[in-house]
């Protein structure tokens, strides 16, 4: 599957960010957040709509440097606020501000970003998929699971795409493997998805992975969207979900190792 459209992508920043104001609705904003257990609900959406317009801040001032904190404008949120209604307003307002800035810039434009591409296209990928991720969160801590999260299968494959990218940078930046020990292979491969599949390579001398049918030391086969979201610790590949054949404890370590911190 190729990587989705500039346009695309801010499609479904507002698309992903108007689903997780819905679960907003009503919701205890105290509530924590399995998946992220040091974050409240409320944290957790003044993280997502804060790096919005961070993100955004940097885009529309075609930023060469990472702004701080106080330069982004109502980054905070609603002060003294735990209303669900101001906080999915605020964050729905984050959303316009991202994809404005984006699209009036398209995706050429050279700005600053932590990756391994210097420009307005990073941005438009990665806020796409930050909403993405972080509405299944919400979803589990407020609406009690998944059953709602049904993003589109070439999103959810590019997602993934994009979390073995960053993996394979932070691999690459701190000069170190994503796994101890030899090299080995681990296989991601979706069910309901015709050719979506991963080879990855972890250990040795660095990290590598590829869109391949081959086979590996350790295969997990899943549903696409169970798939990312295991892959992004979000959920269990011990669940029913999940069929794991091969080496159980390298899928495990390889999941405790897979971090960008």
């Amino acid at each position: 599957m190729p990587v989705l459209t500039h346009e695309r992508y801010c499609d479904e920043i507002t698309r992903q960010t108007a689903a997780l104001c819905a679960l907003l609705d009503g919701a205890d904003l105290a509530a924590r957040v399995p998946t992220c257990p040091d974050w409240t609900t409320g944290q957790l959406v003044r993280h997502t709509g804060g790096v919005l317009r961070w993100a955004g801040h940097i885009v529309a001032e075609r930023a060469q440097h990472n702004p701080p904190d106080d330069e982004v404008p109502e980054g905070e949120g609603p002060e003294g606020s735990d209303d669900p209604r101001e906080t999915a307003a605020w964050l729905a307002g984050g959303a316009a501000v991202v994809t404005d800035a984006l699209r009036a810039a398209g995706p050429d434009v050279p700005v600053w970003t932590w990756g391994w591409d210097q420009s307005t296209a990073f941005w438009a990928r990665r806020m796409c998929h930050e909403v993405l991720v972080h509405r299944a969160d919400a979803a589990l801590a407020v609406a009690g699971g998944l059953d709602a999260y049904r993003p589109d299968a070439d999103l959810a494959a590019d997602a993934l795409d994009e979390w073995l990218r960053i993996i394979e940078f932070a691999v690459t930046e701190k000069h170190s493997p994503a796994l101890a020990g030899p090299a080995r292979t681990i296989h991601l491969h979706a069910t309901d998805v015709p050719g979506a599949e991963w080879l990855l390579e972890a250990g040795g001398h660095g990290f590598r992975w590829r869109r391949a049918h081959e086979k590996a030391d350790v295969a997990v086969r899943a549903p696409l969207t169970a798939l990312l979201l295991a892959s992004l610790r979000r959920l269990p590949v011990d669940g029913k979900d999940f069929e794991v054949l091969g080496d159980r404890e390298l899928l495990h370590a390889w999941l405790e190792s897979a971090r960008f911190d």
